[in-house]
């Protein structure tokens, strides 16, 4: 095919996913001539229309690689080249937040958020094609069927990029990935292209400060949306936060929407920038059962419960209002709270360990708050958490608990896909001294030499029988996390916290 072809192809899937109309064409082109350095154009008749944007623009980036528009052609680069060629086609900021507003006022929220969450799709800000990469799953276990992901989405770093990105001086603009002067950036060699990326601003508070919704573009579930605050300021868990998420939950009832917790260990990747996430997407979390009831005295009106979930988390729902002073209320009592039975320290000298992870959502018209108490005290024996996955799980799960994995999402490294598939072969052989042996996978002996006692393995039953196995290890790190256990002394120490509310 000419680059001709590759243009028209490329114009051809614009059209049918309606991001420009017929009278657009010959703009668009001249658009796409002009990033391409090119100065004529003979047109091709008709072509087939691609599926995705990927199997239009993967052609035209290899024609630029080898006139060298791309250098070096690494995926950093290529990124950086196809998202200019998308931005010909990414509307102005100003007429998408007019047609979202539109369309929430004349038909519904979710056609909104269905028009906004497919444009961003279709012009290749939610890279689609990298999502279906990531290895995904189901486990059953005593809280539900937890959701297990391998991610694979995320490319890794050329050293041609990370040598490419040293070269690039700091100018501190924009100040990090989640503030809102990326909408429409270029990017460069440290820095994602985010020409195809729109905001559309929510007064949350109706008092006038904006925060701004977008879309991840790694999602990790159905409509995976990132909130951030219109300011660059560091994450705080407050009362605001509570009428933050609400608001948000008010708004668009059909998502939920959450935030990380406000200190290291137990908080999320970015702590710099205060931002929540939501989406539309119904976690085990939010399906497990109250098992303990509670009334609080202060606020009669709402329903309130511990739930029966790995993690130590209460469940409010009432009115909007209501739920933000109660939430309040217990984050000042949880704030403070300690337990030496539980090895739970408010604070280490002045430093605090105690915060919320909390989680908005509608029930009907009510409205329901989930708070997940969180500590990120360090000890001797848990350097890196005394409340976070332990030594025993590292081999498949060491990082951070954050928002999405506290509702019951496990997103693991991509290393896992190929140490599973390498340990196989000595599962099925019985061979734990292979295991031993291999500098890799040496660290899953403890886990497969367990493994080995429960079960015979072949290969039909392996692979089933592993992804079974990864859900309860995620299971467990999650019970470490929790800061009240799931012992007898554990929900012992629980009603004790209940009792101060």
């Amino acid at each position: 095919m000419t680059i001709y072809q590759h243009i028209d192809r490329l114009i051809a899937y614009a059209l049918a996913q309606g991001l420009i109309e017929e009278q657009d064409k010959s703009w668009a082109v001249n658009a796409l001539l002009s990033i391409l350095g090119l100065t004529d154009y003979q047109t091709t008749g008709k072509v087939k229309t691609p599926k995705t944007a990927v199997e239009a623009l993967e052609p035209i980036c290899d024609w630029a690689a080898e006139k060298g528009l791309i250098s070096p052609n690494t995926v950093t680069q290529r990124d950086l080249f196809d998202t200019k060629l998308m931005s010909v086609f990414a509307r102005r900021p100003s007429e998408v937040i007019s047609e979202f507003s539109v369309l929430y006022k004349t038909k519904s929220p979710q056609a909104a958020t269905d028009k906004f969450y497919h444009d961003a799709q279709a012009l290749n800000y939610i890279r689609t094609d990298r999502v279906a990469k990531n290895v995904v799953w189901k486990t059953d276990t005593p809280y539900g069927e937890l959701d297990i992901t391998i991610n694979m989405s995320k490319p890794e770093k050329d050293p041609k990029d990370i040598a490419a990105a040293l070269e690039v001086k700091s100018s501190g603009y924009p100040q990090c990935l989640l503030c809102k002067e990326n909408e429409g950036y270029a990017g460069h060699a440290a820095h994602p292209a985010r020409q195809n990326l729109r905001l559309i601003p929510l007064d949350l508070l109706k008092n006038g400060q904006k925060w701004y919704l977008q879309y991840s573009p790694y999602v990790y579930y159905n409509e995976h949306c990132i909130l951030l605050s219109g300011q660059h300021e560091p994450m705080k868990i407050t009362k605001n936060t509570f009428a933050r998420l609400l608001g948000f939950v008010e708004i668009l009832p059909h998502y939920f929407v959450g935030s990380n917790a406000d200190l290291p260990i137990v908080g999320g990747s970015i702590l710099t920038h205060d931002h929540f996430q939501g989406g539309r997407y119904t976690f085990a979390m939010e399906k497990a059962p109250i098992e303990t009831k509670f009334k609080l005295k202060k606020f009669p009106k709402l329903k309130a419960g511990i739930v029966r979930w790995p993690m130590s988390v209460l469940r409010l729902t009432g009115s909007k209002q209501d739920l933000i002073n109660a939430a309040d209320y217990i984050l000042k009592k949880w704030r403070n709270y300690s337990d030496t039975k539980a090895d739970i320290l408010a604070y280490t000298q002045d430093i605090p360990h105690n915060t919320i992870t909390p989680i908005a959502r509608r029930r009907g018209k009510a409205f329901e708050l989930d708070l997940v108490l969180r500590n990120n005290r360090t000890t001797q024996k848990f350097p890196k958490g005394l409340f976070h996955p332990h030594e025993e799980v590292h081999h498949i799960k060491r990082e951070n608990i954050g928002l999405i994995e506290v509702m019951g999402l496990a997103v693991l490294p991509a290393r896992l896909t190929t140490e599973l598939k390498a340990l196989q072969p000595h599962l099925i052989k019985g061979n734990i001294k292979a295991i031993i042996k291999d500098e890799v996978l040496s660290k899953h002996a403890p886990w497969a030499e367990e493994l080995l006692s429960k079960y015979k393995f072949t290969d039909k039953n392996i692979t089933k029988i592993l992804q079974k196995e990864v859900g309860e290890v995620f299971a467990k790190g999650l019970e470490h996390a929790g800061v009240f256990k799931r012992t007898a002394e554990g929900q012992e120490a629980f009603g004790r916290f209940i009792k101060k509310l």
